[in-house]
């Protein structure tokens, strides 16, 4: 990405969206080498707590009253985790998983710093399309080392109508528009995921920005994640997610852009911000 027209072009041969494999390996280092803050699309927003992973993007996030001291986490779409084979199927649902991933985090001024995952806390396509990673590091230690500081993950229902950035760690670039509806059911596939979040015209997202957090504007605020869009018009096949009406009957539109609900992981975190799927009023697929 060494001009605005090369980043440009890169775009335009993409023609996938979120679900399908990203074009390449964003933490090879010759990808690496070609992260700069050069474009317009890259100097509008700021990058900071935004992840970098090798097949999609992430973030850097912190629940809402996290002691500084805990391990951090990054979330992610539950289709960005790797399972050997594919993706998860429909019901399946991974809890405290060890793994090792390497992952890159952006500070203010767009440099990467390394930082390794050890477990997968949570992950599922079911329902919803999401994942949280837990660190090595504290945020504290993350913030020391790097300079980096985590974005909130809102408990709140994000409301129709507001402002939204979505930022790719994956493409080093951002986009803006607003909420413009959530819709009951949206399916792909073997998938369903409910009370989705559509987007107006601006997001045009790509393949790779599958799992970008979806940010208040102006606030280092995670309202929701990005993970799908209508690629070719198709009716609910893969890449071409349909809406579900009441009546059970479909529609899709080429070129809508979709996220998913975060607010209620909190329906699902213990006093001391671990996962437990039993809690009463859990919101999240067991």
């Amino acid at each position: 990405m060494k001009s605005i027209l090369l980043l440009a072009l890169a775009f335009t041969a993409t023609s996938a969206f979120a679900i399908p494999v990203a074009p390449h390996n964003a933490l090879a280092p010759e990808r690496l080498a070609k992260t700069k803050a050069l474009s317009a699309f890259t100097l509008a927003y700021d990058f900071e707590g935004i992840i970098k992973l090798s097949n999609c993007s992430g973030s850097l996030v912190q629940f809402s009253g996290q002691p500084d001291d805990a391990k951090a986490i990054v979330m992610t779409n539950g289709h960005c985790i790797q399972k050997p084979g594919g993706y998860l199927n429909a019901g399946e649902v991974w809890t405290n998983r060890p793994i090792a991933r390497s992952m890159k985090v952006f500070d203010t001024a767009m440099k990467l710093s390394g930082v390794q995952a050890t477990r997968i806390l949570y992950a599922t396509m079911t329902n919803t399309d999401i994942a949280f990673y837990e660190l090595t590091e504290s945020y504290a230690e993350i913030t020391d080392r790097t300079q980096v500081r985590p974005f909130r993950l809102d408990a709140t229902r994000p409301v129709s109508g507001i402002a939204i950035d979505i930022i790719s760690g994956y493409w080093d670039r951002g986009y803006s528009c607003n909420i413009d509806a959530f819709v009951p059911q949206i399916r792909e596939g073997q998938w369903s995921w409910f009370d989705s979040i559509r987007y107006t015209a601006g997001c045009d997202t790509i393949g790779g920005t599958s799992g970008s957090p979806l940010i208040a504007r102006g606030e280092r605020v995670v309202v929701g994640i990005n993970n799908t869009s209508n690629e070719k018009g198709e009716v609910c096949t893969l890449n071409n997610p349909c809406e579900v009406r009441e009546d059970g009957t479909t529609v899709a539109t080429q070129g809508l852009r979709y996220g998913q609900q975060t607010f209620n992981v909190y329906t699902c975190l213990t006093p001391d911000f671990q996962f437990d799927l039993t809690i009463p009023g859990c919101d999240l697929p067991k």
